[in-house]
């Protein structure tokens, strides 16, 4: 059965995590989505992460992925629209 957490903004704009990730991030002092980024395989590792939050932190990146990357795949079809 699925766990559903609560999850809220915090201090990396764009991102909703459950308050206890938040809590570990800042405490890692990771304040920045390239610090988590560049952390993201290790999040298991900081004390207070679970698997689980762990896979909602990296589920919640990639749907703040910078809007080039977002785009990028719609970008063939421009020449489509009018």
């Amino acid at each position: 059965m699925p766990h559903f957490y609560d999850t809220c903004a915090g201090h990396i704009e764009g991102l909703y995590l459950p308050p206890v990730a938040w809590e570990v991030l800042r405490r890692e002092n990771i304040q920045t989505l390239d610090q988590l980024r560049a952390n993201a395989d290790q999040l298991e590792q900081f004390d207070g992460i679970s698997v689980r939050i762990a896979q909602v932190i990296r589920l919640a990146l990639a749907y703040v992925a910078p809007f080039e990357e977002q785009t990028s795949s719609t970008k063939q079809y421009d020449s489509w629209s009018a």
